[in-house]
């Protein structure tokens, strides 16, 4: 297996994408070379993270891994409860009205010139949040960044079978029902992307001073929107 749900944001600075399926040292480290990656920031829970850890090559080729964690049941109570794309949207909402800190620290590394995998579990929800984001920085259209975010469905089959497996094999009483396509959690609907887009405009307006209020600077704002190859890369702060 290898790390799946993987795309590079436009500019190339960011790649988003799913955990580490079944990585050895070896195929880890032939993994980052070949995509020129410099920083690991996994947005995992301290227990999805334990159960399929990074197997980091050290010395010279080291990478640098920042754990930035946000466990979506802490906030959201239960994800069973999401039943509509707009639940789903909605849950995202509440992600960074809660801890928008949560992706500047994200971003920080790519702001900082670093070529940054960003990745959770599938690479679908807390991943596509922080992307959204940074794609909103860089001047990035609601259309496009709906196309990337709804580009991981037709992944999810592979994904959410990958998924079980894991899950089986680290936790044998883990039912199949938890992890079927069927569950609006599982789903990367245009509407449910939409429905965060509107809803961020509304409450945030812009996503550089979104950013600029959760703790990066001008500079790394600047930088970042650079990086992700928007049409507004080169407006003033």
């Amino acid at each position: 297996m290898a790390v799946l749900n993987l795309r590079p944001l436009p500019g190339g600075r960011i790649l988003r994408g799913s955990q580490p399926f079944n990585l050895d040292a070896t195929a880890t480290a032939e993994f980052l070379a070949q995509h020129g990656i410099q920083t690991i920031v996994d947005l995992r829970s301290d227990l999805e993270a334990g159960l399929v850890p990074w197997l980091l090559p050290e010395g010279p080729a080291a990478v640098e891994l920042f754990h930035n964690p946000l466990d979506p049941n802490a906030i959201a109570g239960s994800l069973q409860a999401v039943e509509t794309a707009e639940d789903l949207g909605e849950l995202y909402l509440g992600w960074i009205r809660l801890r928008p800190e949560w992706v500047a620290d994200a971003l920080r590394p790519a702001a900082n010139g670093m070529r940054t995998l960003v990745h959770c579990s599938l690479g679908k929800d807390r991943t596509g949040v922080v992307s959204a984001v940074a794609l909103l920085a860089g001047g990035a259209s609601p259309d496009s960044i709906v196309a990337d975010y709804s580009a991981t469905t037709a992944n999810l089959p592979g994904l959410l079978h990958d998924m079980a497996e894991t899950w089986h094999l680290h936790v044998p009483n883990s039912r199949p029902e938890y992890f079927s396509p069927d569950l609006m959690i599982l789903q990367s609907p245009e509407a449910a992307m939409r429905h965060f887009l509107t809803g961020f405009a509304r409450e945030f307006g812009d996503a550089r001073a979104f950013l600029r209020e959760a703790g990066l600077t001008a500079v790394e704002i600047q930088a970042l929107a650079s990086g992700a190859g928007g049409p507004a890369a080169d407006a003033k702060m």
